[in-house]
C-alpha cells in the first residue's frame, strides 16, 4: 500500500527525555510516537492504525534554553471522587499557590518529513480501505485536522502539509522532485542518538510500559522499518 508523507515544521519543539525528572530536556529528534500523533491528529478511527516508517530531518539541529512558569501539582483524584459522590466539593487548583519556575532545553526551527503506513485493523476498514485513504488525503491536502498537531508539548503547534511522492525504481518511495532533501550533516556528525523512546505498550493497562530503541540517523534519515524495541 502506498505510504503517506507529511512535512512538519514548528518554531519550537520538546520531545522530553523521560530520565529528566524535573526540568524538561528534549531529544535531538522527534520520537516515533510524537510523529505518529501528528498523523492521528489529522485522522484517527478505531479501525485504523498508523505505523511510522521513516523520519527525515530537513533543518539543522538548534537549541534554545527557556525558563518558564509551570504548575507543580494536579487536581486530587480523591477530591474529585468525593465531589462526584456528594454532588459538591472543592476542586479548585490555585496557580498562585502551585507555581514553579523551571528551565527547559528545547529545539527550535524544526522541520521533518514523516513517512507512515495506514494499516486497517478492523473488518470494516479492511473491507473498504479506499474510504480511509481518501479521507486522510482530503484532510491533509486541505490542512484540516481533528485537533491541532503539536511537537512534543501542546504549546508547540506544528504546521503540516501533504508531500507528493513517487516510486524510486527499487520498490520504495521518495519525495517528488522539487522537495527539499534530507540534511546529511544535520547534527554535526553526532548521528548515534542512543536509546530513544519508541512508544508505550498498553497491553499491561493500567500501567503502560515504555518501549525504547537504538536511534541511529544515517544521512539525515531515521529508518523505523526494522526497529528492535526494549522495555
Amino acid at each position: 500500500m502506498k505510504p503517506f508523507c507529511l512535512e512538519v515544521r514548528g518554531d519550537y519543539a520538546c520531545f522530553t527525555r523521560p530520565e529528566m525528572k524535573v526540568e524538561r530536556v528534549s531529544y535531538d529528534l522527534i520520537t516515533p510516537s510524537a510523529a505518529r500523533a501528528v498523523f492521528e491528529a489529522i485522522l484517527w478511527k478505531p479501525g485504523i492504525r498508523w505505523r511510522m516508517r521513516r523520519i527525515e530531518v530537513l533543518a539543522p539541529l538548534r537549541w534554545i534554553s527557556v525558563r518558564r512558569n509551570e504548575v507543580g501539582a494536579v487536581a486530587s483524584t480523591r477530591n474529585a471522587l468525593t465531589a462526584m459522590n456528594a454532588g459538591r466539593g472543592a476542586l479548585a487548583l490555585y496557580v498562585e499557590d502551585e507555581r514553579q519556575q523551571r528551565a527547559g532545553l528545547f529545539l527550535r526551527d524544526v522541520a521533518y518529513r514523516l513517512w507512515a503506513d495506514l494499516e486497517m485493523v478492523s473488518d470494516e476498514a479492511r473491507a473498504n480501505p479506499g474510504k480511509y485513504l481518501a479521507m486522510f488525503s482530503r484532510r491533509a491536502e486541505a490542512g484540516q485536522c481533528v485537533n491541532q498537531p503539536y511537537l512534543g508539548c501542546r504549546e508547540f503547534a506544528a504546521r503540516f502539509r501533504l508531500v507528493p511522492i513517487e516510486q524510486d525504481g527499487s520498490g520504495g518511495w521518495r519525495a517528488a522532485p522539487g522537495e527539499p532533501a534530507a540534511l546529511e550533516n544535520w547534527s554535526a556528525g553526532n548521528d548515534d542518538l542512543g536509546w530513544m523512546l519508541y512508544d508505550l505498550d498498553f497491553s499491561a493497562w493500567p500501567t503502560p510500559q515504555p518501549q525504547y530503541f537504538r536511534a541511529v540517523v544515517k544521512s539525515g534519515v531515521l529508518d523505523l522499518t526494522h526497529v528492535e524495541v526494549r522495555q
